[in-house]
């Protein structure tokens, strides 16, 4: 029994692994974001649960922000698995910068499987009040 449910079992592998390629995925799989715009910052949440911190890496270059990370289970010698639905292998996102945002100021944080890149919003982007001349400080204008 065991030997024919191996063989069931590598021939699912198989289909899998023609599915993903007929699909065009690779080992690269897709990292969800969420991004939220403040006054002042751009904040970006991706989800990396089971990452291992150390292989995340964060990088701006030429206006184009990279995330990428790493994820490998390992089986003991009488383990195999089955079933493989948790992708594994190397993860890469990159999003592209709008020229209103600091690229030299990016801090990314890892807490509980999720990855926070905060980004702040130049100075000269920012909303900010006019205050409206009145009576004779408006002829200074041209009023």
């Amino acid at each position: 029994m065991l030997t024919t449910l191996d063989t069931i079992f590598d021939d699912l592998e198989r289909q899998f692994a023609r599915l993903r390629a007929a699909s065009g995925l690779t080992s690269t799989a897709v990292m969800p974001m969420d991004g939220l715009r403040r006054a002042d910052e751009v904040l970006l949440r991706f989800d990396l649960p089971g990452i291992d911190p150390d292989t995340i890496d964060v990088s701006v270059d030429r206006g184009v922000l990279t995330v990428s990370a790493h994820r490998q289970e390992t089986y003991g010698e009488d383990e195999r698995a089955f079933i493989r639905e948790r992708p594994m292998g190397d993860f890469t996102r990159r999003v592209y910068l709008s020229e209103h945002l600091d690229a030299d100021h990016v801090e990314a944080a890892y807490r509980d499987g999720v990855l926070a890149v905060r980004i702040p919003v130049l100075e000269t982007a920012r909303p900010r009040k006019v205050q409206v001349l009145k009576g004779n400080e408006a002829k200074a204008i041209g009023g």
